[in-house]
């Protein structure tokens, strides 16, 4: 607020579907922006973009896929989500991946950066239908440590939550606020690591991928750990910056898509 004008928010809602082998819906407002790069793989590769650069206080963003039975699909981001320092209310990211039977999504977005004092509420919700594959993947970064940043006060909440025909497969919450952070070098939260990611897979290859990824989970200075069962397939890393946990991450994508990575992952 400047002489007691309030700033402007940002609003962003971004919409694609995909049904019948073709594109049935695309929408876009605000700050949210959707494309459709020309790609000769074997289905779409969507990429959003907040053109807003960041999520401050009272922010929004939403974004929707929405994949028809048999459609197959590959989402990313074209660059680092960033949530900056925010002085009232939380911002709010929605994410909605909505799959048919037998369709396929891997939701991969780039790294998400938190700097000194950001306020987020994210929340993440992935429905699946009869024989839906879901591979994602979610990486956030507490501040730069190429420019010298230190994370002290954060109000940070992220909730993903998949069902299968209505029924939860996975609800993955995590909070960290200006209390966490305090004991932020505690091995009961990230043990002083500034980079932490999580990657899950629901389908039935799920346990089948299980030795091949933890094969694969050997960069220097990442802690990291995979678990599966019955459908369900969960990974999680920690590093002390952003750049080694990004290369575990590629790793693990190429050793889980044939497709390998999106291409703006590889600018």
């Amino acid at each position: 607020m400047l002489d007691g004008t309030p700033f402007q928010r940002s609003s962003g809602q971004a919409e694609i579907a995909f049904d019948g082998g073709r594109l049935c819906r695309l929408r876009q407002s605000g700050s949210a922006k959707v494309m459709l790069p020309r790609c000769h793989g074997p289905c779409p590769e969507i990429v959003f973009l907040n053109t807003s650069g960041g999520l401050t206080s009272g922010d929004r963003l939403d974004l929707s896929v929405a994949l028809g039975q048999g459609m197959r699909a590959v989402v990313t981001t074209q660059t680092a989500e960033r949530a900056y320092r925010a002085d009232g209310p939380p911002a709010h990211a929605r994410i909605s991946l909505t799959l048919g039977d037998g369709a396929g999504l891997d939701w991969l977005p780039q790294e998400t950066i938190l700097f000194n004092g950001a306020a987020l509420h994210r929340e993440t919700r992935v429905e699946l239908t009869g024989k839906a594959r879901f591979l994602g993947i979610e990486t956030v970064v507490l501040g730069r440590a190429a420019m010298g940043e230190h994370v002290t006060r954060l109000a940070f909440a992220d909730r993903r939550l998949i069902l299968r025909d209505g029924r939860p497969v996975l609800l993955d919450p995590f909070r960290m606020d200006d209390a966490a952070m305090t004991r932020f070098g505690g091995a009961a939260l990230l043990g002083g690591m500034r980079a932490m990611a999580v990657l899950v897979m629901a389908g039935d290859p799920a346990v089948d991928a299980l030795p091949s990824l933890r094969a694969v989970l050997d960069e220097p200075g990442v802690t990291a750990a995979a678990s599966a069962r019955e459908g369900l397939l969960v990974v999680r890393c920690l590093a002390p910056d952003a750049w080694p946990l990004r290369r575990q991450m590629m790793r693990l994508i190429e050793a889980l898509r044939p497709g390998g990575l999106p291409r703006v992952w590889q600018n």
